[in-house]
């Protein structure tokens, strides 16, 4: 158990996460850049309760029968950076069973509809950020990536502290 919120994120398949990774390493503002590349199911759930929530997503993990396969759709600025959207049916829906599962617990933010993606630029200044779009988008062709589990981690104010990860398809 941490007093410290939770956040839940989605696991990649290692060679997407290298890609995504790589392409934060590269964008993202050096100085503040202490995290890998993740795409974000919840923000702020109480880690009072990390116990509860790590059965549950245990036994939701186990019962997802392997990868879930995920379309990188497209580039979207975010008016101070950049991200990678991602779509895939079965995601929202898993996102709206642990919604109504936590419903009690969850903030505003965590109580919105998902809209999958990877932040790889943030907090750098308007012009910068289309510049990258504009690059970024003048080659991209979607892609495939796999999210193979679940990750739990405890936000601290800085980098965050994986506190438990949950393979899709694992028993145990």
């Amino acid at each position: 158990m941490t007093d410290a919120p939770l956040i839940l994120t989605l696991t990649l398949d290692e060679a997407s996460q290298a890609f995504f990774d790589a392409q934060r390493k590269k964008y993202f503002p050096p100085k503040i850049n202490y995290l890998g590349a993740h795409l974000t199911l919840f923000h702020a759930l109480p880690g009072a309760e990390e116990a509860a929530i790590g059965e549950h997503l245990g036994a939701v993990a186990a019962g997802q029968p392997g990868p879930l396969p995920l379309h990188v759709t497209g580039l979207k600025f975010m008016g101070r950076g950049v991200m990678y959207t991602l779509a895939n049916a079965e995601l929202p829906a898993l996102h709206r069973r642990l919604q109504q599962q936590w419903q009690p617990w969850l903030s505003a933010q965590d109580q919105q509809g998902l809209r999958p993606h990877i932040t790889v630029q943030n907090k750098v200044e308007p012009a910068v950020a289309r510049a990258l779009l504009a690059e970024l988008e003048a080659a991209f062709e979607p892609f495939k990536v796999q999210g193979t589990g679940l990750a739990l981690w405890a936000y601290r104010g800085g980098p965050w502290e994986l506190r438990q990860v949950f393979p899709f398809g694992a028993t145990g």
